[in-house]
């Protein structure tokens, strides 16, 4: 006999491992007596966790990922962006999201013509054409900033997510541009910590055939491209680039171990993975 549906999810909840949750029993009294050992011990553990985090270092793993990556990223010479969440229909429709295509269906639309944002990289073109008068090369750009789909919520989406878009612009004749991503790539991952990573191909929606940086679980923590690319015709763009995508969630959970967007992203359930309502 396992665990109930209902004390396999309150468990889940309070951070049981993969191997309590799924213990087997010899009847429901021995089951019942193993349950409220475990929950008072993780739920005794979620409240050192709370009190350390309030006493310590009093914020989110998340949000200290975030001022490390920006700093890590400013100090290797990209300049920060700080872009609208709200998106127009036209520069969506710029990036290949027209009407009854798979992106399109997952938009939180607000109006006809204006959207919230599911991706970074519309406005970040308009930073890439507009400072791209500037002659100085390369161009190098960042932002961190919420993005917003309608996924089905599971252990690795969520309608709401925050993304780090990097984008780096005219690079001498000659470059490498697929080691460059790599050596991008690392720097990020490094800030975060994250140690086992490799690149593999990718198809995307938006920007066709791609090279994704996974954890040593297989798990997407970024999406990359390279350009010149079809799209950029749209933006008055005509140089190479190089450009990834980096889900701050999925590289919270890939440095922490934690095993669910929900316990580290946005939240009024848990906080840095934390259970509230113990």
């Amino acid at each position: 006999m396992k665990f109930s549906e209902e004390q396999q999810r309150r468990l889940g909840e309070i951070g049981a491992s993969a191997e309590d949750v799924q213990a087997d029993f010899p009847d429901e009294a021995q089951r019942n007596r193993a349950y409220q050992r475990l929950e008072t011990r993780l739920t005794a553990a979620q409240q050192r966790r709370l009190a350390e985090l309030r006493h310590g270092e009093r914020r989110p793993f998340v949000l200290g990922l975030e001022e490390r990556l920006a700093a890590a990223l400013r100090g290797a010479g990209f300049l920060q962006v700080h872009t609208p969440i709200i998106l127009s229909r036209v520069r969506l429709e710029k990036m290949g999201v027209f009407d009854g295509s798979i992106m399109e269906k997952q938009v939180f639309w607000l109006d006809a013509k204006h959207c919230l944002r599911p991706m970074l990289a519309p406005h970040l073109y308009e930073y890439m054409r507009d400072l791209g008068r500037v002659p100085e090369r390369p161009l190098r750009l960042f932002e961190i900033g919420p993005c917003f789909r309608r996924e089905t919520q599971g252990q690795r989406h969520a309608s709401e997510f925050t993304m780090l878009n990097l984008v780096e612009m005219g690079l001498p004749e000659g470059t490498d541009l697929t080691a460059r991503l790599r050596e991008l790539g690392a720097l990020v991952l490094d800030a975060a910590g994250i140690e086992g990573w490799r690149m593999a191909d990718e198809d995307s929606t938006v920007y066709g055939e791609t090279l994704d940086f996974v954890d040593a679980d297989g798990m997407e923590l970024a999406s990359s491209a390279l350009g010149p690319h079809p799209l950029d015709a749209a933006w008055g763009i005509r140089e190479n680039w190089v450009g990834i995508g980096f889900g701050l969630e999925r590289l919270t959970m890939a440095a922490t171990h934690e095993t669910s967007m929900a316990k580290v992203g946005r939240s009024l359930s848990y906080l840095d993975g934390i259970r509230l309502r113990l």
